[in-house]
C-alpha cells in the first residue's frame, strides 16, 4: 500500500497510534494532541493520513511498530506460540477497551479459518467485553462450548454470560454447562459430572481446538469473589498458600507453580493434564493482574497470549527483576 504524501517514515507508527486514540478510545482530535504531545494541527493530519493509507474501516487496521516488537520480545522471553498486544488506549484501571479490541479481532479470525474448529470458553469482564466487541458474523464452521460452570447464588452479580452472546452474535452451537464454578464438596463434584448433559458437555470442551480463557487474581477482591463464585475465606486460603493467579479455577504462584487447595479438588472445570495438551490463548491485562499474568506465563500452560501495550512492557520488567532477584539468591548461596 502506498505511503500518504507528507508523512514522514518516523510517523508512520504515530499515524496509526493516532488513528486508535481517535477512532477505538473515542479520544476528539484535541484529546488525541495532548494525549501524543503534538499540535492539534499534527494530530488531524496524523488521523487524516490513516484513513488516507486504508488503515481505517470499521476498525483501525494496522500495526503498531512497538508492539509487533513486544510481541515478539513475549513469545522470546515466555517461550509462547502466539502473542497479540493491542495499542495503550490509557485507560484508567481494566484497559478493556484495548483488550476487547484485540481479542475480539482475534476471534474473528479464528472464526474465518476454513477448516471446522471448536473452541472452548472461560468467562469474566474481559472476555465478556470482547465478545460485545465483535461485530454479528455467521460462524459456519465454528462451534463453541463453556470450560467452565457458571451458576452463582444471584445471577445479576455475575451477568458474564458470554455463551449466551457468543452464540447471538454468530448464529454458532454454543453448549454450557449448568453448573456452579465449584462444588461444594468433591464428592458433590463428581455427582454433578455424572448428570448426561453435563459429563457431555464437560468432554466435549476437553477436546477443544482453542482454550480462549481469562486470568484472575488470588486476592480478596478477586472478581471470584465479587461474583459469590467463591468465598472471602476460600481466596484468603490461597493468598495464604502462595497463590498469585488464576486460570480456569486452577491457582498458581509468582514462579508458575501450581497452587494446591481446598478448592482444587471441587473445581468444575477441565483438569491441568488436559490444559497442558491443548492451545490455550489467554485474554488479560491491567495493573492489578499483571503478577498474575507473569504467573500465568511462567507456568507453561499458556501457549499463547493477547494483552495491551502497557501490560506488555511492565510484564517484561516484572521477569526481567525476577529473574536478577533469582540469579543474586543464587550467587549468594555459592559465595
Amino acid at each position: 500500500m502506498n505511503k500518504p504524501t507528507g508523512l514522514r517514515e518516523a510517523d508512520e507508527s504515530l499515524s496509526i497510534r493516532a488513528a486508535w486514540l481517535h477512532y477505538a478510545a473515542g479520544m476528539t482530535q484535541a484529546q488525541v494532541a495532548a494525549r501524543l504531545r503534538v499540535s492539534t494541527v499534527k494530530a488531524h493530519r496524523l488521523i487524516a493520513a490513516a484513513n488516507q493509507k486504508g488503515a481505517v474501516r470499521v476498525t483501525v487496521a494496522g500495526d503498531i511498530v512497538e508492539c509487533l516488537e513486544l510481541e515478539a520480545r513475549l513469545c522470546e522471553t515466555f517461550s509462547l506460540s502466539e502473542c497479540h498486544v493491542g495499542p495503550d488506549l490509557h485507560e484508567p484501571g481494566l484497559p478493556l477497551k484495548a483488550l476487547s479490541a484485540a481479542g475480539s479481532s482475534f476471534i474473528m479470525r479464528e472464526i474465518e479459518q476454513p477448516e471446522p474448529r471448536l473452541i472452548g470458553m472461560g468467562h469474566g469482564r474481559t472476555l465478556a467485553a470482547t465478545i460485545g466487541a465483535m461485530p454479528y458474523v455467521t460462524a459456519r464452521n465454528v462451534r463453541f462450548v463453556a470450560l467452565m460452570g457458571g451458576l452463582t447464588r444471584n445471577y445479576a452479580a455475575a451477568p458474564h454470560d458470554v455463551m449466551h452472546r457468543l452464540a447471538e452474535k454468530t448464529g454458532a452451537e454454543a453448549y454450557v454447562l449448568p453448573v456452579p464454578f465449584f462444588a461444594n464438596t468433591a464428592q458433590d463434584r463428581e455427582i454433578l459430572l455424572a448428570q448426561r448433559g453435563v459429563r457431555e458437555v464437560f468432554e466435549l470442551g476437553a477436546k477443544a481446538d482453542l482454550l480462549l480463557v481469562g486470568i484472575g487474581t488470588a486476592r480478596p477482591d478477586a472478581q471470584l469473589v465479587a461474583s459469590r463464585l467463591i468465598e472471602p475465606q476460600e481466596i484468603a486460603e490461597v493468598e495464604q498458600n502462595g497463590g498469585v493467579g488464576e486460570m480456569l479455577g486452577h491457582f498458581f504462584d509468582l514462579y508458575g507453580k501450581p497452587v494446591r487447595t481446598s478448592l482444587s479438588a471441587r473445581t468444575l472445570a477441565p483438569e491441568l493434564e488436559t490444559v497442558a495438551k491443548r492451545r490455550v490463548v489467554a485474554i488479560a491485562g491491567g495493573e492489578a493482574k499483571e503478577r498474575a499474568i507473569l504467573s500465568m506465563l511462567r507456568s507453561g500452560y499458556l501457549s499463547g497470549l493477547i494483552t495491551e501495550e502497557r501490560t506488555a512492557r511492565n510484564l517484561l520488567e516484572l521477569e526481567t527483576d525476577l529473574r536478577m532477584r533469582r540469579l543474586e539468591k543464587e550467587n549468594g548461596k555459592h559465595v
